[in-house]
């Protein structure tokens, strides 16, 4: 047995692991990880595999980055965590103070939870509340986009429209007001991306105009919605939905946990439509991958509908044992130090002209409908039918070849269904790059060339993959 199938059956009598049907395990090795290092991973048996998507989309700075494990090594030294009601520490003022230096102006409190779902837990919550601080309660209501996710907790799942992970659960969740996407991939042949989202914006503003009473605020994935495939818009969206949010006194949150931190080709995304949400939701690569943290900054106007004696109960009374963790803080404080001082975002600008090249020539593939591209994120759609966008059943898991040849060859990629996407580290190089089309190609005709037989029915008829 080797040292990969030892660890692999010691899991497999213990564990219960994400985003998986754990019987596909009787025929889908796990693959058992020792060691990280930049771009890559290696598993027990020496094996290595090239991370392009950043482990579930974190590791902006690669695997064991020393910059960012020595500043944790030292905090380690000092303090390993304090709660953080009644008291404080260097590290998180240090870091809000400096997320409210590179966020958009006007954020200026910065509210802390574990992890991205929780994020927007806080989010909802406070915007909720705020509504009750300030005599309309019955602004209780959210606007969310057609094809969003927003993390697995309840309320989260509740502002998602991913029908895989909600269905089983709709007892339990959030009523919510739900308005197509202005998802460019769906756009008439021949439009532009602006004109698109331009025009799909009439529904968001039909639904305000409808609804602003009881609504408390509009939750969207600036830019890029990520597990509903990678599909992309263009910003005039985000600059129009602040606009209507203002006329409508409605607060916009926005969920760049994903797409946060250089991901879209400027720091945070909403950036590229000039904005300023009053909620704006980080998680992710916050802390470069290394430690599970996530913030919620918000207004000042916010923050002060909540100030007041604490007889009149209007204090915001949410907690997380870990809130402002010191250790993540110092290593979300190293990942912003690499931001500052590498020159990231301009740097990946020649990575990003690099993946658009790359993959350029699947454009012309009979199985792919589109080859799209937001910054450091790309994604490559396979159909069934190219001219009509015909997307392959769900049920042939056409991803799943993908993925299989990619490990082969020492590549992760994690398809999200019918999707093959790129979101690397930034420390990829150019030739990695070259390679990680070369081997999706591969995987790509290899999935496509052939007929699947497999049971077909009508039951999420959207579905993705989680990737």
């Amino acid at each position: 047995m080797s040292h990969n199938d030892a660890w692999m059956q010691r899991d497999l009598a213990v564990l219960w692991h994400p985003c998986t049907q754990m019987k596909d395990h009787e025929r889908l090795p796990l693959i058992p990880i020792r060691r990280g290092e930049g771009v890559w991973l290696e598993d027990f048996d020496g094996k290595r595999y090239l991370d392009a998507v950043s482990s579930w989309w974190v590791n902006v700075f690669g695997h064991a980055n020393p910059r960012i494990s020595n500043r944790i090594r030292e905090q380690l030294d000092s303090l390993e965590h304090v709660m953080l009601a009644g008291f404080t520490h260097a590290p998180v003022v240090e870091l809000s103070e400096r997320l409210v230096r590179i966020t958009p102006p006007g954020l200026d409190r910065v509210f802390y939870a574990d992890n991205g779902s929780s994020g927007i837990e806080v989010a909802l919550k406070m915007s909720h509340h705020y509504w009750i601080n300030t005599g309309q309660p019955a602004k209780k209501r959210f606007i969310t986009l057609s094809n969003s996710y927003h993390g697995e907790t309840v309320a989260a799942m509740s502002v998602g429209d991913v029908p895989l992970f909600t269905d089983t659960y709709k007892a339990l969740l959030l009523d919510t007001l739900k308005v197509p996407s202005p998802d460019c991939y769906l756009r008439p042949e021949g439009m532009g991306w602006e004109e698109h989202s331009r025009n799909m914006f009439a529904h968001m503003e039909q639904c305000l105009a409808e609804h602003h009473r009881e609504v408390a605020a509009v939750i969207v994935e600036p830019l890029i919605q990520g597990a509903g495939g990678m599909r992309m818009y263009h910003p005039i969206y985000l600059t129009l939905l602040r606009e209507a949010c203002d006329r409508y006194g409605v607060h916009l949150i926005v969920d760049e946990i994903a797409v946060g931190f250089g991901r879209t080709g400027t720091m945070f995304a909403c950036e590229q439509a000039g904005i300023t949400p009053d909620f704006m939701v980080l998680s992710k690569a916050l802390t470069g991958g290394y430690l599970p943290m996530a913030a919620v900054l918000t207004t000042d106007t916010v923050y002060q509908a909540f100030y007041d004696d604490y007889a009149t109960l209007r204090a915001f009374l949410h907690s997380h044992t870990y809130t402002g963790n010191p250790l993540a803080c110092a290593a979300a404080l190293a990942t912003l130090d690499i931001f500052e001082q590498d020159d990231v975002i301009e740097a990946n600008k020649a990575l990003s002209a690099r993946m658009a090249s790359a993959t350029a020539h699947l454009v012309d593939h009979p199985h792919v409908a589109e080859v799209r591209q937001t910054g450091m994120a790309l994604a490559i759609e396979m159909v069934a039918d190219k001219a009509g966008k015909l997307a392959y059943p769900w049920q042939e898991r056409r991803g799943l070849r993908v993925y299989q040849h990619a490990m082969q060859r020492g590549a992760l990629l994690r398809p999200l269904g019918n999707v093959v996407y790129f979101l690397p580290p930034y420390v990829i190089t150019g030739e990695q790059i070259d390679f990680l089309a070369e081997v999706a190609s591969e995987g790509i005709d290899i999935a496509t060339r052939d007929s699947l037989s497999v049971a077909v029915s009508d039951l999420y008829p959207g579905f993705r993959d989680p990737g």
